[in-house]
């Protein structure tokens, strides 16, 4: 694991601790995984992509270390403490 600090918004902004992928990895290169495009089966034309992760990362191997408040309108404040 290669944990690094981020700031997330959804579901709510936090802190949190989460594992990246390994900069060196010869499927990924560093990049977490692969997008894959697809076609419809029928038309044979594009009908999107889906990413495909790699291996040397889970990407739901996440940790809260901190809530923080939620943004408000300028000129306004919020008593949502931050923990």
């Amino acid at each position: 694991m290669r944990p690094r600090i981020r700031k997330t918004t959804w579901p709510r902004p936090a802190l949190i601790l989460t594992d990246t992928p390994i900069p060196r990895c010869p499927d990924c290169r560093g990049e977490g995984g692969h997008n894959h495009d697809y076609g419809d089966p029928f038309t044979g034309e594009y009908a999107g992509t889906e990413w495909e992760p790699c291996p040397c990362w889970n990407e739901n191997r996440r940790w809260t270390l901190l809530p923080l408040p939620r943004r408000t309108p300028p000129g306004e404040y919020s008593d949502e403490p931050p923990f």
